[in-house]
């Protein structure tokens, strides 16, 4: 083993030593093997009003030269408050190159939850806390129509080693790539409408992401669900990742259309107003169909007309289709 490998795993085993020492119960290993670890964070330790889940994976160059790989699980935590919560564990990362951070991190957040606490307190929060509790039962009762849905790929995992490039990428300067949007259908008085942008880097998914939500109808939206596919033609690999954003596992389905599509270097928004109304499954069909339409109608891939005339020949790998 390197040298330098050999001060990372030690800063790891001593780091982890100090969090399960600080934190006691409320950390938790998964995997040690893997370096796989999880802590709840509460912004009160009496009486909470607000948690999160931390869970983290330490790759072998951590923290010399990468940043944690993590994930949030929340289910309160949505669109611009999860893009500003991850933004702010960015920043502690490139302020603290090299470092251990993982305490930080933890810090940040229970400081977020402590700020939305008292933010909410001093709005009304027990009118929020009501609404919350109406949007919780609502996903729950949607959830339970999935059950016949068969079997969905599951891509709530830790996020992929290769997305270390986000932290990285933010210190290159990148154009905000051109956000196309695309037409919207209203069933029964919820209406869906998906975006599409060209990205070869997750720091173009956060800054069209970003662009998307400073749309106040956007990011007032019941849901934002997204997903994307950035192909690293170097390693043949793909970096991807998609979002539900309270919609239970939307994203992964959506994701799930890309992979089949096998389109590469996109990002697809599909934002969803509910009107009241459960749609079960239909609200699936919904997403995944304005997020084809988009893609053909900005020649991703073909409509079902032309894909038929194909003759069941096997599909070429897509980019984009020059017109």
């Amino acid at each position: 083993m390197a040298q330098e490998d050999m001060r990372d795993l030690q800063s790891q085993i001593d780091e982890i030593e100090a969090l399960s020492s600080i934190y006691g119960d409320e950390w938790c290993v998964i995997d040690e093997a893997s370096r796989i670890f999880c802590i709840k964070i509460a912004d009160s330790s009496d009486n909470p009003k607000w948690t999160a889940c931390l869970q983290t994976i330490l790759p072998p160059d951590y923290p010399s030269s990468a940043p944690p790989l993590y994930q949030i699980n929340a289910g309160w935590l949505r669109g611009p408050e999860r893009m500003e919560l991850s933004n702010r564990l960015e920043e502690i990362y490139l302020g603290n190159t090299g470092e251990s951070i993982l305490y930080l991190w933890v810090e940040n957040i229970r400081e977020f939850l402590v700020e939305k606490s008292q933010s909410s307190d001093s709005a009304g929060s027990k009118l929020i806390l009501e609404e919350a509790e109406v949007s919780k039962s609502m996903v729950t009762e949607e959830a339970d129509d999935d059950n016949d849905e068969g079997d969905v790929v599951d891509y709530s995992a830790l996020k992929n080693t290769e997305q270390a490039h986000l932290f990285v990428d933010h210190l290159k300067d990148e154009e905000l790539p051109e956000i196309k949007h695309g037409e919207a259908i209203t069933d029964r008085r919820s209406t869906f409408q998906p975006h599409l942008a060209l990205v070869v880097t997750p720091k173009q998914v956060r800054l069209v992401l970003d662009k998307l939500y400073e749309n106040k109808k956007i990011a007032s939206a019941t849901h934002n669900i997204y997903a994307y596919r950035i192909h690293c033609e170097d390693k043949n690999t793909f970096l991807q990742d998609c979002e539900d954003d309270g919609e239970t596992a939307a994203g992964g389905r959506l994701l799930h259309l890309l992979q089949i599509l096998d389109v590469r270097n996109v990002l697809v928004v599909v934002t969803r107003w509910y009107g009241g109304i459960l749609l079960g499954p239909d609200r699936f069909k919904h997403i995944n169909n304005r997020a084809r339409s988009i893609l053909v109608q900005e020649g991703y891939t073909d409509t079902p007309e032309e894909a038929a005339k194909g003759g069941g020949k096997s599909k070429k790998p897509r980019g984009k289709k020059t017109k």
